[in-house]
């Protein structure tokens, strides 16, 4: 079973944190062709959107971290993440959700201050402050969902761990973490020393030791980030609306499939056949 995937991946690491919970042997490869904008090869075969993780277990291809966790969840039952009860699998999967949306675009967007170096002078302030102010709150929310007890689940690692835990360490690597001591710092220990975790993490960090490279290879154009919904929210809402247009100009970021038609005159359109869906879907 094969699993394109990036270390630095929040949703990638979810899916690896899953399989090592499981016991399920995979092989990790990062695709040749990530970030740079060219839809040919197997990576791109297997997600038109060129996104990771993919997931590519014999006849299945899936992309969509949640979709993969659900097949992951399906496929090998034991041990599981997910609880029995309605109401606790729904929590867990809204804490999934705002993991994936809000946090994620957060610590994307610290990333491309710190790592892609999209900002400078009082523009890069401005966004690390609007970053940190706003990891506090979905903090806030994680730990008033963690409570007291020791997993999200409850009593047992789950579902709202994996998905969390690549969020919540992420910040503590850009130093915005929980505060020392709270409940929401003690989990992080606590996730931290789990096998799965744990190598996840280390993973992780190798590849963020190696981040003093990122800007030259993505100001170059060698590399071009994607910009997409709740990521780009976030750096026009806090105020990082000239970061967009830089990358425009530059032409080193990139938005989600499908890309824009080069020529939307009738005469230049795809035929109906070679638009991707049919009826509704290609509305």
């Amino acid at each position: 079973m094969l699993l394109y995937e990036h270390p630095l991946s929040s949703y990638a690491q979810k899916i690896k944190i899953a399989l090592r919970e499981k016991g399920v042997p995979f092989t990790a490869e990062l695709p040749e062709s990530f970030g740079t904008g060219r839809d040919a090869g197997p990576f791109a075969a297997a997600n038109p959107r060129t996104e990771v993780p993919v997931l590519l277990d014999g006849d299945v291809t899936l992309f969509e971290s949640t979709v993969i966790l659900e097949y992951v969840e399906e496929r090998w039952p034991e041990p599981p993440l997910l609880p029995a009860e309605p109401a606790a699998r729904a929590f867990a999967r809204l804490t999934e959700e705002v993991c994936d949306t809000q946090y994620e675009a957060v610590n994307w967007g610290f990333g491309e201050v710190l790592w892609f170096r999209r900002a400078t002078g009082d523009l890069a302030a401005h966004l690390r402050a609007q970053a940190a102010a706003q990891t506090a709150v979905l903090q806030g929310w994680l730990s008033e969902r963690l409570g007291a007890a020791a997993w999200f689940g409850g009593a047992g690692f789950g579902w709202a761990d994996a998905a969390a835990a690549p969020m919540v360490n992420r910040s503590v690597h850009y130093g915005l973490g929980p505060a020392p001591g709270t409940p929401l710092a003690r989990w992080h220990a606590r996730v931290s020393a789990r096998p799965a975790v744990a190598a996840t993490f280390a993973e992780f960090d190798a590849a963020a030791a190696r981040m003093a490279e990122a800007p030259d290879l993505y100001t170059s154009g060698g590399r071009r980030r994607e910009y997409r919904d709740h990521r780009l929210d976030w750096m026009i809402r806090s105020g990082g609306i000239e970061v967009v247009l830089a990358g425009l100009r530059d032409g080193n970021v990139r938005f989600s499939w499908p890309p824009p038609w080069p020529n939307p005159s009738p005469g230049d359109r795809p035929s109906e056949a070679q638009a991707p869906g049919t009826g509704r879907d290609r509305e």
